[in-house]
């Protein structure tokens, strides 16, 4: 089963790293990484940019609208997804408890990926009998 593991840090806990430690927690990260790679849990992942470069889009009063940053303030931000293939959530939690980040004060929230296949699929079979033809 997939897992999309949402990892927060502070970035306080960065900028008062030097260099060499912000290099030494890089490179355990990606050893870790290398680690679920071999061992076949790994499916993806990507690191975000800072929440500063961020943009929320919604809709509010009948248009759509956007603000600046984060919509929400908190002292952790989002710093990247990690999907994982594990055998259930206590596995997810394993693997995840193992990655080095956490030792750095990182954070993560680990969820089952959603299956939208049927509701896809439904999705799809509604508007085919809405297309032109």
């Amino acid at each position: 089963m997939k897992y999309i593991c949402l990892g927060y840090y502070e970035p306080a806990i960065h900028a008062a790293m030097t260099e060499d430690q912000r290099n030494r927690m890089f490179d355990e990260c990606f050893d870790y990484d290398d680690h679920l790679r071999a061992n076949g849990h790994w499916v993806g992942g990507e690191a975000l940019a800072p929440s500063a470069t961020a943009l929320t889009v919604y809709w509010k009063n009948g248009k759509v609208a956007t603000t600046d940053g984060p919509y929400v303030e908190t002292k952790e931000q989002l710093g990247g997804i990690l999907v994982i293939e594990a055998r259930d959530i206590n596995h997810a939690v394993q693997l995840m408890s193992r990655h080095p980040s956490t030792r750095y004060g990182a954070i993560f929230d680990i969820r089952p990926v959603g299956d939208m296949s049927e509701i896809m699929h439904a999705s799809e079979q509604r508007r085919r009998k809405l297309a032109p033809h």
